[in-house]
């Protein structure tokens, strides 16, 4: 019986983020899934990101966290339409969440969406929201273990960010382990290492994206 609840949970919210690709594909607006434990550095990156790109593109933000408003307020001072969402409790964000939050925005005055998810490793890679993509941040003091201990977050992903490589020489992380397994459960898995403090590494990760939002706009 409850395999059964799951699977019918999963499946209604699979229509809704179906209905709202099929808003985002007729407005042209590339959505991105950003998901991460806590604490790994979303926020950061969608700051840079936005620093980087907001010339190129019109941007709008969703934050997702269970209470406070700390993400959405950053992200706001940047000039960028943004919406907190905050679950009361709840472990991830779906697709009736972000067809709630849409009515916020104007649709016609964006290209680029970004949605930060609750940071968790589990629950937010099931539920599909609409995006395009979605992008997995794993920072350097979390460990190389990650990719085998929750394979569907890196199986679900198009992109793997390992943040925080600044750290490097004061913490016990194996670069080529978590490249290895995280490749090893999802071949096409496009990786960046990158600090988002410094800024090294993030060109790669900048042009990708910028690339997907390209091929996207022209299609």
């Amino acid at each position: 019986m409850k395999i059964s609840v799951v699977k019918n949970v999963l499946d209604a919210n699979d229509r809704i983020a179906a209905d709202n690709r099929a808003i985002f594909d007729k407005k042209k607006i590339y959505v991105i899934n950003l998901m991460s434990s806590p604490g790994a550095g979303k926020t950061t990156l969608v700051e840079k990101t936005i620093l980087a790109l907001q010339d190129r593109y019109r941007i709008g933000v969703i934050e997702g966290d269970i209470q406070d408003t700390c993400d959405a307020e950053r992200v706001a001072k940047l000039g960028i339409p943004v919406v907190q969402i905050n679950t009361g409790g709840g472990c991830h964000l779906d697709g009736n969440m972000i067809r709630e939050a849409l009515p916020a925005f104007d649709l016609d005055q964006l290209d680029f969406l970004i949605t930060e998810n609750v940071g968790n490793l589990v629950c937010p890679a099931e539920f599909k929201i609409g995006e395009n993509a979605k992008i997995m941040i794993l920072s350097t003091p979390e460990g190389a273990d990650k990719p085998a201990k929750y394979p569907l977050m890196f199986q679900e992903s198009s992109v793997l960010i390992l943040n925080k490589i600044d750290l490097m020489p004061y913490v016990d992380f194996n670069m080529e382990k978590a490249k290895k397994d995280a490749l090893s459960i999802n071949p096409k898995l496009r990786i960046f290492a990158v600090s988002c403090k410094t800024s090294e590494g993030l060109q790669g990760w900048l042009d990708w994206l910028s690339g997907q939002i390209a091929v996207f706009q022209k299609g």
